[in-house]
């Protein structure tokens, strides 16, 4: 589920551990009745909690590295779930015949081949010194004089504009800044520095940052390697501040050849930075000092990746005609990748207070003082957790790997019916639900199947929990319904009338159609994929279980799942997407949504 901005405050939290597997004894179980790991076995085309335990510790595991998009995390979940419908038999309908739609994420970054010269005499790369790679390839290094430039952050002693124009500027760091690290790095250039530096140095060649000497020799080779890609719509480096009153002509040209060719950036040792001055060491240089002239072939490259991708499957209808119109059914692949470093258990326990306190306070968010009156029982938790489970990965196992998996065991079930719906059936998991829809909105714009022939849009998103502990109004049956009956009361009667041939009939929370005064949870509708088909015309019913306590949090973990009412949730899911796929097309509602009456 994407988040929505909302006041944080920081609390430190005590440290926590992790229970010993002692010989081929079971797995110790947690109050849930669920192991802290479940290795990978054959799952049934039954929809079971097992299987869905099987998938769901598999997906939300260490190894998917958050599944991010924009990180190779993504490329590894977007891995797994087309091993799955590979293995299942789906057909795939992504490009270019396979079962992925690659979004136009790129790594930027330097090579090798990179040489820069001072008065003809090279510097060693990563030895001596390091650029930084923007978001696009910067402006030529040819016979550009070097100017020492002061120190960063100290206007006062800083040189003019008119002295940095077309210069090489060396500065030193700021006092007390970290030189070690990639973030650094990018800091040190403008794109996290104040605007007012950035205007003073715009002008010039490049700039030069002293601060590579604390940086090991690993994190010099990240800093060029990023880890992180970006889309390929480079929005280019930062341009001078706008002005205050009128531009002139030549002003606003000046900003976009910045924008178009921006400044290197690069790191560089003491040692080096004393041979860009000719000079035995750095030490005492006045601001202004004159020193080699600098050559550079800074070997720029911009290479797609893998590390955000819809995967897109379909399962043929069995009429011949309506096999060409489609239920979708969708989930979120990615999550939010890395986090400081947390003991995971402790987290928990606190997460569990604070949710439970808002619970009780008609989900206000609670303030600084009653958060300091929450304690954390570190015994109990040192009694089953010896060892702190430290954990700085955020494995959204609910969000959405609940989803995600679900859809799966709902694929792998429609692929054992014996005579499949009459329609066929499109399976999307979107990538960059987080990111700010933007697997669902790339499938939107360049759709696989005429958008026109998607009948209805169903959306997965966080169904793994819903206990009466994690929102008001939760229990074994409860789930949040959501958009059924704005677009199509067609839909919404149909979603209803599933429910009611249940056995036992799920409780449907009809509750956050509308604003309520629960912080973070208004605007639920538009803040998941299935908006974007809403916005074509496409009928939407989105299924969710609430905004738990350990939502976005390293806490968010396949162990504390609810597994058997998980399982009542994506039966259900199924019977619905089986029921549409059968039945009559549901027909919108026009301009106006109509309110749900809710059948007994």
């Amino acid at each position: 589920m994407r988040s929505i901005p909302l006041v944080r405050l920081a609390v430190a939290l005590p440290l926590v551990a992790a229970p010993v597997l002692a010989g081929a004894q079971a797995p110790a179980l947690n109050r849930y009745g669920n192991p802290e790991k479940l290795a990978p076995a054959p799952t049934t085309a039954d929809i079971t909690a097992r299987d869905l335990q099987i998938r769901l510790y598999q997906f939300a595991d260490d190894s998917m590295q958050g599944r991010q998009v924009g990180r190779f995390g993504n490329q590894k979940g977007t891995d797994f779930i087309e091993a799955e419908v590979r293995r299942l038999g789906l057909v795939p309908a992504g490009d270019e015949g396979g079962y992925f739609q690659v979004l136009p994420y790129r790594l930027r970054k330097y090579t090798s081949h990179t040489r820069l010269t001072v008065n003809g005499n090279p510097l060693a790369w990563n030895t001596d010194f390091v650029a930084v790679p923007g978001a696009r390839a910067p402006r030529p290094l040819l016979n550009a004089e070097v100017i020492f430039g002061g120190t960063q952050g100290d206007s006062a002693t800083q040189i003019t504009a008119a002295q940095a124009a077309g210069k090489v500027v060396v500065l030193l760091p700021a006092a007390g800044s970290r030189g070690a690290g990639a973030v650094p790095a990018q800091r040190a250039f403008g794109r996290g520095a104040g605007t007012s530096q950035f205007d003073r140095f715009a002008d010039a060649a490049a700039i030069v940052t002293v601060d590579l000497d604390d940086v090991t020799m690993a994190q010099r080779l990240a800093i060029n390697e990023p880890t992180v890609a970006s889309q390929a719509q480079a929005g280019g480096a930062r341009g001078p501040a706008a002005a205050q009153g009128p531009v002139d002509s030549l002003a606003l040209l000046k900003q976009q050849l910045a924008t178009m060719q921006p400044q290197a950036m690069l790191r560089v040792t003491r040692a080096a930075a004393a041979k860009l001055f000719a000079r035995a060491s750095i030490d005492g240089l006045a601001a202004g000092t004159s020193g080699g002239v600098v050559n550079a072939m800074l070997d720029f490259v911009e290479l797609p990746t893998n590390y955000g991708r819809n995967v897109v499957a379909i399962i043929p209808g069995s009429d011949p005609v309506l096999r060409n119109q489609y239920v979708a059914i969708g989930a979120h692949n990615d999550h939010v990748g890395f986090a400081p470093v947390v003991d995971k258990d402790s987290l928990k326990a606190f997460n569990d207070q604070r949710i439970r306190w808002m619970i009780a306070n008609d989900m206000k968010q609670p303030t600084i003082e009653v958060i300091q009156s929450f304690t954390v029982n570190m015994d109990s938790i040192r009694r089953v957790h010896p060892t702190p489970r430290l954990d700085s990965i955020n494995n959204g196992a609910d969000d959405d790997g609940s989803g995600s998996m679900a859809v799966l065991e709902i694929a792998e079930a429609i692929m054992a019916m014996p005579v499949k719906p009459k329609r066929s059936t499109l399976f999307v998991w979107h990538t960059g639900e987080e990111g700010g829809l933007v697997g669902s909105g790339h499938f939107m714009r360049h759709p696989t199947v005429p958008i026109d022939s998607i009948v209805a849009a169903i959306n997965v998103d966080m169904i793994g929990r819903g206990r009466a502990e994690d929102l008001p109004g939760g229990g074994d049956d409860y789930v949040g319904v959501v958009g059924s009956f704005f677009d199509s009361k067609d839909l919404g009667e149909t979603l209803q009338a599933v429910n009611k041939k249940r056995s036992k009939p799920l409780d449907l929370d009809y509750k956050f159609d509308d604003p309520i005064s629960w912080a973070g949870y208004n605007n639920i509708y538009g803040r998941s994929d299935h908006i974007n088909y809403a916005r074509q015309g496409v009928p939407i019913a989105f299924f969710f279980t609430g905004l738990h306590g350990d939502y976005h949090q390293r806490s968010d973990e396949a162990e504390f799942i609810d597994y058997p009412h998980y399982t009542k949730i994506t039966q259900f899911i199924k019977d619905l997407t089986v029921e549409v796929g059968n039945g009559p097309r549901p027909r919108l509602n026009g301009t106006k949504p109509l309110k749900p009456k809710v059948i007994g």
